[in-house]
């Protein structure tokens, strides 16, 4: 396989092509895809939350498909339905917008829970059950969603059990004022997003994805993310801290950087760098700490203060 770094530069610069100016969340957005996980992005309307899902789609080659969710939107509108054929005499699945490569999930806190249910399965096992037959995603496999953080107006917060299931959270934030004047030029005549070309394969992205498990992760770093994900249960305004499931996905994500930098190893500011967008959606504030406007985003980095970084050694030293 052609180098790990060369090939996640080359769907950078392309994502890039379409959502300027926000590189570092577009490295997040990749990380999230070669470690197998799914991304949440909140932020407020018009800022590419959906431009980026489709041009990392593009970007990868693979599939995508949208699922706007509403109220009345049903569990087999995502899934997908078991139809009786009368012609055969048989029963024929016809599957959902899940069974995409890369999924968008666009608002997704505006469904029902149960509707908002039917992903976790899809999200964990990267499967799908309808009327008691498994059907596998194909690989790969991610759900991209968005929220509105502003209007909460007719909206369903996600329960913590879906939120854990996001292996990252980001936020896209206002462009400044050169990217905004860089976005208009480039969309003037039209928008780059209908000429963007696929950089590299689905299958080179599974092979990337395989190769993120090999990235060594020294004992000592595996503790320092569990001394973080402990000082997050044991913070003072913390109601609910961390899971096990986000000490996993913190690994996971810090082996995914550390070879898109081009290293076979993880650094402690690797996990410096990426303790927020992991683990900052899996905290619940307290509410008598939320009523002194003490967030998720304070808690975690005062949990990066407080930690000890481990000393740095050879790799495989004692």
């Amino acid at each position: 396989m052609e180098d790990p770094r060369l090939i996640a530069e080359r769907v950078l610069e392309n994502v890039e092509r379409v959502i300027i100016g926000k590189t570092h969340e577009a490295r997040l957005a990749l990380v999230t895809l070669l470690c197998r996980g799914h991304l949440l992005i909140e932020d407020v309307p018009g800022v590419g939350k959906t431009m980026l899902a489709r041009a990392l789609a593009r970007s990868t080659g693979c599939n995508f498909s949208r699922i706007q969710f509403t109220p009345d939107l049903l569990p087999t509108d995502v899934t997908g339905v078991t139809i009786y054929q009368q012609g055969s005499g048989r029963f024929e699945f016809r599957p959902g917008p899940i069974m995409a490569q890369i999924v968008l999930a666009d608002e997704v806190n505006r469904a029902t829970p149960k509707t908002q249910s039917a992903l976790l399965e899809a999200m964990e096992e990267h499967q799908v059950t309808v009327d008691g037959t498994t059907h596998i995603l194909p690989r790969p496999s991610m759900v991209m969603a968005t929220q509105n953080p502003i209007e909460y107006e007719g909206t369903f917060p996600l329960p913590e059990a879906q939120l854990d299931r996001f292996l990252l959270r980001i936020h896209l934030g206002y462009p400044s004022a050169t990217d905004e004047v860089l976005i208009m030029d480039a969309q003037q005549n039209r928008h780059p997003i209908e000429s963007l070309p696929a950089v590299v394969t689905p299958d080179e992205v599974v092979e990337m994805q395989e190769a993120v498990g090999r990235i060594y992760v020294d004992p000592l770093i595996k503790q320092y993310i569990v001394a973080l994900v402990t000082a997050t249960r044991e913070h003072e305004s913390v109601y609910l801290g961390a899971s096990p499931r986000g000490s996993l996905a913190l690994m996971r994500a810090t082996q995914a950087h550390a070879m898109l930098d081009g290293r076979d190893f993880v650094q402690p500011d690797d996990v410096k760098l990426l303790a927020y967008p992991t683990l900052g959606h899996r905290v619940i504030v307290s509410p008598s700490a939320r009523v002194r406007d003490i967030d998720s985003a304070q808690i975690v980095t005062e949990a990066v203060e407080r930690v000890p970084v481990p000393g740095v050694r050879a790799r495989g030293g004692s």
